[in-house]
């Protein structure tokens, strides 16, 4: 048998669950997925970029996973044509940088309301 893994939650870690939720699915357009309170003072909040496979966990009360607010920085999210995806999440209210070409590939980043960066990039091919 060979091992496969799939990563598909990264947790991220936020000061105010409903506040980055509502970034997330209002401005990221990211499909909220699961909210469930899960024994006493446990939040699960599950989010899903479009198009992906992997998903996002916002939490609170959840033993073991003490992270600094806003301290995960530089997540990818490739996108076949980064001016289209800049152009829609600036429109939905998302502060976007501009577009920087690294030899050929391109980023554009933008940050959640807690400082939590995220980049756009474009492959060519």
């Amino acid at each position: 048998m060979t091992l496969e893994m799939k990563l598909e939650l990264v947790p991220v870690p936020v000061t105010d669950i409903d506040r980055a939720k509502a970034f997330y699915v209002d401005k990221a357009a990211f499909a909220a997925d699961h909210d469930m309170t899960v024994g006493e003072g446990v939040r699960i909040v599950q989010l899903t970029p479009p198009g992906s496979g992997c998903s996002v966990l916002l939490w609170s009360g959840l033993p073991g996973m003490d992270m600094v607010p806003g301290s995960q920085r530089g997540f990818h999210l490739v996108v076949k044509d980064i001016r289209a995806a800049r152009e829609e999440l600036a429109g939905r209210g998302v502060e976007m940088g501009e577009i920087d070409d690294m030899g050929g590939v391109l980023y554009s980043a933008f940050s959640d309301p807690d400082g939590n960066t995220w980049t756009l990039q474009q492959i060519p091919g």
